[in-house]
């Protein structure tokens, strides 16, 4: 019960309590409304108009395929437009386009370099537009200006840098690239060469000692010491030789002081024929080896020669003294000259041989000195061929790697030329100019049509706030139940009100220029927001 007497007794929405505020306080919203918005868009019209004038600008893929010419650029567009809006807004540009277009020449004539290019910056909008893949596919280009002429121009000249800053900055990047790379191609081209003269001069300081000779080592010893065999089985061949023939010396020389009739002479015949035997058993041998314009070979028949010369001359001799001994003592005592003269006949070809054959000697001892040298330097160099063979194998290490990195620098410079032929040709990405700047019709600030809602908010708050502060500093009583309210005790009976004619007419007079009041700040609202719309 008593939750039910509270209930009844707390105050609650009373829309004639809310309507008589209205009747009685309609002036005073009314007017408070019609002066907020007046007063805001009248602000509107008051401020200078600001123009902006936009263009929408493509980022256009490369025409030439990647697969065929790789980009030699950095491919973040969002970097490379952070680093194209920081230099078109740097300060140098800026005030040049200030000077170029005379902007800011009104109230801000005053204003430093540095005060004009911050308005400026502000003045100018980069907006970028991206797809599904958050990929950069477009950006927009502004600018604010209170002549919409000059907001078209500049929004141009801002497009054209964009776009020239574009070109220039993908071909500067891209022709740095190809220097970088040109500089360290020469690079790894000294490098190279370097490993090339080094491999070089290892294989001129090591001639012989290289791997790749090991067989032809080998050979060669084997030729040397076939060569050297030869030599020793000659050089055997020709003391023997002098044995031989200093044997035939000393004979001779018997024969010459033996007396007559002795026949000793022909103790030497079957030596020389054994000697002829053997010359001519090597011959063939010889010959079966080699030609007969060999050096061996050609010495041998010269040993034969004059091996027979010298048997030929024995036997001369025994013949000789032979007839001699038949003659008699008168053949003898006629003719001792001539006698003599045979007998000393063989001695000087003797000597002669064995002057040929000391030198041949001679000739073969310095022929198989300089074998024995030739094989022991082929033996070294064949002891020497695995330590040469790791060092050609580090120097060809170095060598190759020289190589490949030349083989891919050459390559790598070879596609960074042809990526920057294609950014010279501007077949690379590249910014295209969809719509071309704007011409404004109407100012983008201030927006008076959005003045004039804001105008009737601020009108609606202000009437509100003034019909709450005479209701607040009001203290008469406009309804029985105020009076309810106010006097503790029950009402009794209430009496009627005698309304007169005239109080009648009063009120509807009253009536009807609140709604006439009403309609006309509605009327002139709407005027001025049709207003606005038109011609903002």
């Amino acid at each position: 019960m008593v939750d039910r007497l509270e209930q009844e007794n707390s105050p609650g929405f009373d829309p004639q309590r809310y309507l008589g505020i209205a009747r009685r306080r309609y002036f005073h919203f009314l007017i408070p409304l019609f002066v907020g918005w007046s007063a805001v868009w009248t602000i509107s019209w008051v401020l200078p108009p600001i123009y902006q004038s936009s263009t929408l600008i493509l980022v256009e893929q490369p025409t030439m395929p990647k697969n065929y010419v790789t980009p030699n650029i950095n491919e973040d567009l969002q970097q490379r437009l952070q680093s194209i809006t920081q230099q078109i807004l740097s300060r140098t540009r800026l005030i040049h386009i200030i000077e170029q277009y005379g902007l800011y020449n009104g109230k801000h004539a005053k204003r430093s370099s540095d005060e004009k290019v911050e308005i400026m910056r502000k003045d100018i909008g980069i907006e970028l537009v991206r797809d599904v893949g958050n990929q950069i596919t477009s950006f927009n280009v502004s600018y604010k200006s209170r002549d919409p002429h000059v907001a078209q121009q500049i929004t141009g000249e801002l497009t054209n840098l964009f776009i020239n800053e574009n070109l220039e900055a993908r071909q500067q990047q891209s022709q740095s690239t190809t220097h970088f790379l040109e500089d360290q191609l020469s690079a790894a081209r000294q490098s190279l060469a370097q490993q090339e003269d080094k491999v070089r001069q290892f294989k001129g300081q090591h001639i012989g000692e290289m791997p790749d000779q090991v067989a032809s080592n080998l050979q060669i010893l084997a030729g040397l010491q076939g060569q050297l065999q030869n030599q020793q089985d000659s050089l055997n061949s020709a003391k023997q030789q002098r044995v031989y023939l200093q044997t035939l010396a000393d004979q001779d020389r018997t024969l010459r002081v033996s007396s007559q009739g002795s026949d000793d002479t022909a103790v030497g015949l079957p030596a020389l024929d054994n000697e002829l035997t053997r010359l001519k058993a090597q011959l063939a041998d010889l010959s079966s080896h080699y030609t007969n314009r060999h050096p061996d070979v050609r010495k041998l028949r010269e040993r034969i020669a004059q091996t027979q010369k010298a048997r030929d001359q024995v036997f001369a001799n025994m013949k000789a003294h032979q007839r001699e001994t038949k003659g008699g003592n008168a053949e003898d005592n006629d003719e001792p000259a001539n006698a003599d003269h045979k007998q000393e006949g063989a001695e000087p070809q003797i000597q002669g041989q064995l002057r040929s054959n000391q030198i041949e000697i001679t000739n073969r001892e310095h022929a198989i000195a300089n074998l024995n040298s030739k094989i022991e330097l082929y033996q070294a160099r064949l002891a020497e061929e695995p330590i040469r063979e790791q060092q050609l194998a580090d120097l060809n290490r170095g060598y190759e790697e020289s190589k490949a990195n030349y083989a891919e620098l050459l390559k790598k410079k070879n596609d960074s030329a042809m990526a920057t032929s294609m950014e010279l040709l501007q077949q690379g990405e590249r910014f295209r100019i969809m719509d071309p700047p704007s011409f404004p019709q109407k100012p983008d600030f201030p927006n008076r049509l959005k003045f004039c809602g804001i105008g009737v908010g601020v009108g609606l708050a202000l009437g509100l706030v003034v019909v709450g502060a005479f209701e607040m500093i009001d203290d008469r009583l406009h309804s029985a139940q105020e009076i309810r309210d106010l006097v503790a005790a029950e009402v009794i009976g209430e009496i009627p009100s005698i309304e007169a004619v005239s109080d009648a007419e009063a009120a509807r007079r009253k009536v009807l220029f609140a709604w006439a009041s009403a309609a006309v700040v509605l009327v002139a609202i709407l005027v001025g927001s049709a207003f606005s719309y038109l011609r903002g």
